[in-house]
């Protein structure tokens, strides 16, 4: 497939390495020349540099063979212009573009988008998948990193063992005997700064940082068992009352089980829109680096801080400062990545990465539904892939234990009539079956061998 990406900065470039990595022809446009460069010099794609919303510029850029055009570029108004190009001269037949402004999103105008008007297939919101993002590391707080598969019906959990987990030094074996009823696979650990999949032999040690994938409804159980408390979600403070802190806020405000929400604004305006716009959530005006107002909030009375403002710093030492109150759980954004080894020695507890959300976002909408999620683990070390088995697949019809997957591979869960089931030797793979993997980077291209993606990807 020939994909044409406008904008080689974080998101852009993430997606280029993807889908150049399934052997597409990736072309990316970008006006700065470094950037095209960088892509150029690091990924197996073709580099354009100029407007990408001059059609001379998507010209040279193949735009009248192409078959998606995904605009990424900063400005909102610039990839509604791509698109619109795209449609009228180029009639490329798939258009995803980024668009941050909330205006543009609000529900009474979704009719701006129709092919007659501005012809925008799919509109990618990174802020509406930030607070989702949000909600989820707030679902589980004692996780640093949470992702949902399978429609919702099993949950991918990213934990540090603690001295007093009860399963350290236990083989993972033992644990499927220990653990009969759960349903949960260590499918990933990062030890000393490694990231690998483990054999049943292996055992879990303190300071580990594993990845678990549980059906939903023994993630609280879950957490237990490694020794994670799960406690009732009740008070939250929210540190930033831009459009994230608005939409989390919003949400919480929406739950069955009241959720108490304080919410630390320093800009005086968005302050005040924010309580103007929130119902039961109490809004308070200054920095939420200040001791005093962090104690207005009764930060050491609540379950979580979750820090989203606009600069990274605040995000970091807000939930440090908030930690040192009495907050058990502290949940940063954090967009600078050369930032995240500092999350361990200040004790933040979980982090969000804005450009990994947009981008796996923007993957599921690029693989229309055989390939249906990506979700990239760490700094792009791994990736859980959720695909659906196609007749073409050398998986169909196989036991699992006939299939000879790559060494940095695991099945994680399948499913099958509706219901997620943990893979066994004996479990068989059909046809139209849903299933998830767990893989290191450099095993993705067998992954994609075993699912027949280069012959019936789209």
């Amino acid at each position: 497939m020939k994909v044409i990406i406008c904008g080689a900065g974080q998101v852009g470039w993430q997606i280029a390495r993807f889908l150049s990595g399934e052997r597409n022809d990736v072309t990316v446009v970008d006006n700065n020349p470094e950037l095209v460069r960088r892509a150029t010099d690091t990924l197996d794609v073709q580099g354009i540099t100029g407007f990408a919303s001059y059609p001379d510029v998507l010209t040279s850029a193949g735009a009248r063979d192409a078959d998606m055009i995904i605009a990424a570029t900063f400005s909102d108004e610039v990839n509604m212009v791509i698109c619109q190009i795209a449609h009228s001269i180029f009639e490329i037949p798939r258009k995803i573009a980024r668009l941050r402004a909330q205006s543009y999103l609000t529900a009474i105008y979704s009719d701006l988008y129709r092919r007659d008007h501005l012809p925008i297939d799919v509109v990618i919101s990174p802020e509406r998948e930030v607070a989702e993002a949000a909600l989820q590391r707030l679902s589980a707080p004692a996780a640093f990193d949470t992702e949902e598969f399978l429609d919702g019906k099993a949950q991918l959990l990213g934990i540090v063992l603690d001295p007093d987990c009860p399963v350290l030094s236990t083989p993972l074996r033992q644990l499927t005997d220990l653990f009969s009823t759960l349903h949960v696979m260590v499918v990933g650990i990062r030890r000393q700064g490694t990231l690998f999949v483990p054999e049943p032999g292996d055992q879990l040690f303190e300071g580990d940082q594993v990845y678990l994938f549980c059906k939903d409804a023994d993630v609280a159980r879950t957490l237990e068992v490694f020794g994670k408390t799960v406690g009732k979600l009740e008070r939250v403070v929210i540190v930033g009352g831009g459009n994230v802190g608005l939409a989390v806020a919003r949400q919480l405000e929406k739950r069955e089980n009241r959720v108490r929400v304080k919410m630390i604004e320093r800009d005086r305006k968005r302050a005040e829109r924010a309580a103007d716009e929130l119902e039961r959530t109490i809004v308070l005006n200054g920095d939420g680096l200040n001791v005093e107002l962090l104690r207005e909030a009764n930060i050491e009375k609540a379950d979580a801080v979750l820090c989203i403002t606009d600069d990274d710093k605040t995000n970091l030492l807000s939930g440090v400062r908030a930690k040192s109150e009495g907050c058990p759980v502290a949940i940063s954004l954090v967009n600078d990545p050369t930032l995240v080894p500092l999350l361990g020695p200040l004790d933040i507890d979980a982090y969000i990465n804005p450009r990994a959300t947009t981008v796996s976002s923007i993957l599921r909408h690029v693989r229309h539904g055989r390939v249906r999620t990506v979700y990239s683990i760490g700094d792009a070390e791994a990736e859980v892939i959720e695909a659906q088995v196609l007749s073409t697949s050398p998986l169909a019809g196989q036991l699992v234990r006939d299939v000879d997957f790559p060494e940095g591979v695991l099945l994680a869960g399948i499913l099958k009539d509706g219901k997620v089931i943990r893979p066994k030797g004996s479990t068989r793979i059909d046809e139209t079956s849903v299933i998830v993997m767990f893989a290191l980077s450099k095993d993705v291209p067998e992954v994609e061998r075993l699912l027949q993606v280069s012959i019936d990807f789209f």
